[in-house]
């Protein structure tokens, strides 16, 4: 994903890209195409690049082990600022060009923000009931029947705290 600098008039500018995931070293769970809306503001000395984008991807339900297909999406903006770095930069969203630089490339940025999107708890809904602890039924398909009313005994002092705050 590359936008060429170089012959572009001061202003905005719209770019849409639509590429396989394995083209920016995307592997596992992204699957297909990752669809990047980018939007560059070019002035003198600097470029804002403003891009959103959108990657499917295949998981493994946290709850219930059932696999889905599901989309992510992220955000971000970057500066592009035209001269020499100083040696106290080390702001994570400002990159610095070199003032014959005719391209951005944006494979390494887009990847990060992709695997970035990336959910910390894969659920194939909100509402997923998960597993059954005692015999491992998926409890979205139905009612396992197991007793659940049963405590161990482990947890017994834990209950007795809860019922002595709940009166209080």
């Amino acid at each position: 994903m590359k936008i060429k600098i170089s012959s572009l008039s001061d202003g905005v500018h719209n770019f849409n890209f639509d590429e396989a995931v394995k083209v920016i070293n995307l592997s596992e769970p992204f699957f297909g195409n990752i669809l990047v809306d980018a939007e560059l503001n070019k002035s003198h000395n600097q470029l804002v690049l403003s891009a959103k984008l959108t990657a499917k991807v295949n998981f493994d339900c946290d709850r219930c082990n059932n696999n889905f297909n599901s989309t992510i999406t992220n955000s971000y903006k970057m500066v592009y600022l035209i001269g020499m770095q100083p040696q106290d930069s080390q702001s994570i969203n400002i990159a610095y060009l070199h003032a014959d630089a005719d391209k951005i490339i944006l494979d390494d940025d887009v990847r990060d923000y992709a695997l970035l999107a990336v959910p910390m708890k894969r659920l194939c809904n909100v509402y997923c009931k998960g597993l059954c602890i005692k015999c491992g039924k998926n409890l979205n398909e139905g009612d396992c029947g197991c007793d659940h009313d049963n405590i161990d005994d482990r947890w017994l002092p834990l209950l007795e705290l809860k019922n002595k705050l709940n009166n209080n």
